[in-house]
């Protein structure tokens, strides 16, 4: 049985136990709960082969809300969903968080030139209406000339051949097997700091547990901070990582200062920016400049600054330092 034949019998099943557990749960509600867990948790390990999501996982997630009636505004999927809600709730259980309305939306990720080029998983949008300005409708590219979307009020979330080229086509999910110089980069057991380097194993601890390379861990303290747990730029970065007060906060570090936190609130940091950018140049312009001004120059910023700070930490991983 192939990928896509078995995370279309899921499916089935999911919308199957739909339509039973509500039944179920008013006799019994704690084995319902306890049983559609289960089932997620079952159907995830099965769709996945490498422990990352895959367009095939985002086509899954998808097909789990067909038959939920659209409704404008909506994000409850007891309710109901419109098209961004729609593309928002997949890839928040997917684990990545993106902006809520679809012009938005419609910035997230890396651009594809073209429906030839579209992957599963892939968003596809339009700009249907003078009125608004950007894009009005986004849906998921499932694959075969066909998406998933929540189209408009009266109709339920469905599957459709794709209307028109779309206006834009962005990809979310990193490029399987990227190499070179912009390739993300993640530790595949062997990319260890060597003994001597300044908190070596503070590197190495946190990016064996988030999955990013020790070694662009080390590179950002070293461009960051000189490794100086105690540094503080002009604009108010502190410590090892010279993570921001409202970023420490938002990754659950109360002391920048300390280095155990500070680094692995920076590897998480650094996950996130990685599975959202999907190259190691990108998610290092974000780390400095904030993912809004990626998004919004759709690479790394014109700023001389951040250019030259991916520049170093890009030559400093080639072993050019």
């Amino acid at each position: 049985m192939s990928v896509t034949e078995v995370t279309d019998r899921i499916s089935h099943i999911q919308l199957q136990f739909k339509q039973l557990s509500a039944l179920d749960a008013r006799f019994n509600p704690t084995s319902a709960s306890r049983f559609s867990t289960e089932l997620e948790t079952a159907s995830t390990a099965l769709s996945r082969s490498d422990g990352s999501p895959s367009g095939a996982d985002v086509v899954a997630e998808a097909k789990k809300y067909l038959g939920l009636p659209y409704v404008w505004g909506g994000t409850d999927p007891t309710k109901g969903l419109d098209c961004s809600g729609l593309v928002q709730l997949v890839y928040k259980n997917l684990g990545y968080d993106l902006p809520r309305v679809s012009n938005q939306q419609a910035t997230a990720g890396r651009p594809v030139a073209s429906m030839a080029e579209a992957q599963p998983g892939d968003l596809i949008a339009w700009d249907n209406s003078s009125r608004n300005k950007g894009v009005d409708h986004i849906a998921i590219y499932i694959g075969d000339g066909k998406m998933i979307e929540a189209p408009r009020t009266g109709l339920d979330v469905r599957i459709v051949d794709v209307p028109s080229t779309p206006d834009v086509i962005r990809r979310i999910l990193p490029d399987q097997g990227a190499t070179g110089v912009g390739s993300v980069a993640r530790t595949a057991g062997t990319d260890q700091v060597p003994f001597g380097t300044p908190y070596a194993h503070l590197f190495n601890t946190a990016g064996a547990k988030y999955g990013v390379s020790p070694e662009l861990l080390s590179a950002i303290a070293r461009q960051e901070s000189g490794y100086d747990p105690r540094a503080v730029s002009p604009a108010g970065a502190q410590g090892l990582m010279q993570l921001m007060p409202a970023t420490a906060r938002g990754l659950g570090v109360t002391d920048s200062f300390n280095a155990n936190q500070a680094v692995d609130g920076a590897a998480r940091l650094m996950s996130d920016l990685l599975d959202r950018f999907g190259r190691t140049d990108l998610a290092l312009a974000a780390y400095n400049a904030g993912p809004g001004a990626v998004l919004r120059h759709d690479g790394i910023p014109p700023y001389r600054e951040t250019q030259r700070y991916v520049a170093a930490i890009m030559a400093d991983l080639r072993g050019e330092r």
